[in-house]
């Protein structure tokens, strides 16, 4: 058998992919996946230092591209922040639809969310860079601590609703998905709305002043 002289991390996550997709499970090992494909598995192990680690870069492409996508759209730099978020959800799912029988393998299980995290955990990290960007508004306390609390509080709200989505999506049997799309929609609607409530305000407006007190 003859060995490949030279071997992307970009062809390693298709073949990987594929594998998963025509035999419904993980390669036994990484001896085991190289052997079929004809490279090292010291070749593997210059880009990536275990099958999950390989997985954990998967999930950042997919959001990557989603992102690079998403800012070629005509108008974007225009959007509110709302459509700019809606938007990217969008691009996002249908990206994860396109490789949605890898997801669904990968994914299966996915009630246990301790294993999920665990692999989404560099696609999190360019997620609440975006949402940092993205610069939400806050309410104006005059108190750092309790906005940086407040600003920390918002992104990691908005990264569990779009891991719930996820969640939603791997269940989704309609056409085309479409009850994401709709899921999508009414639950980041519901988010904006509360960013701007008056209970939330008044809410806020007692931790200021239990704040104050505490520190008096």
């Amino acid at each position: 058998m003859v060995k490949k002289n030279r071997i992307t991390a970009s062809e390693i996550i298709t073949l990987y992919m594929d594998y998963m997709v025509e035999h419904h499970s993980k390669p036994e090992s990484v001896v085991d996946f190289t052997k079929i494909h004809q490279f090292t598995d010291e070749q593997f192990y210059a880009h990536f230092s275990s099958f999950k680690d390989l997985e954990k870069d998967i999930y950042l492409l997919l959001f990557e591209n989603s992102l690079s996508i998403l800012k070629q759209t005509p108008g974007y730099i225009t959007f509110t922040k709302k459509d700019k978020l809606l938007s990217l959800y969008y691009t996002f799912f249908e990206n994860l639809s396109l490789n949605k029988e890898f997801v669904k393998i990968n994914l299966k299980g996915f009630e246990n969310q301790l294993k999920a995290l665990a692999v989404f955990s560099r696609f999190k990290h360019e997620f609440l860079a975006f949402m940092d960007a993205l610069d939400l508004e806050t309410f104006n306390l005059k108190v750092d601590s309790i906005e940086n609390i407040q600003k920390k509080t918002i992104k990691e709200s908005f990264w569990i609703q779009l891991v719930f989505t996820m969640k939603f999506w791997l269940d989704d049997t309609s056409e085309a998905f479409e009850k994401t799309d709709i899921f999508i929609e009414k639950s980041l609607n519901t988010s904006f709305e509360l960013l701007n409530t008056k209970s939330l305000s008044n809410i806020l407006d007692l931790a200021k002043f239990l704040y104050k007190e505490k520190v008096k």
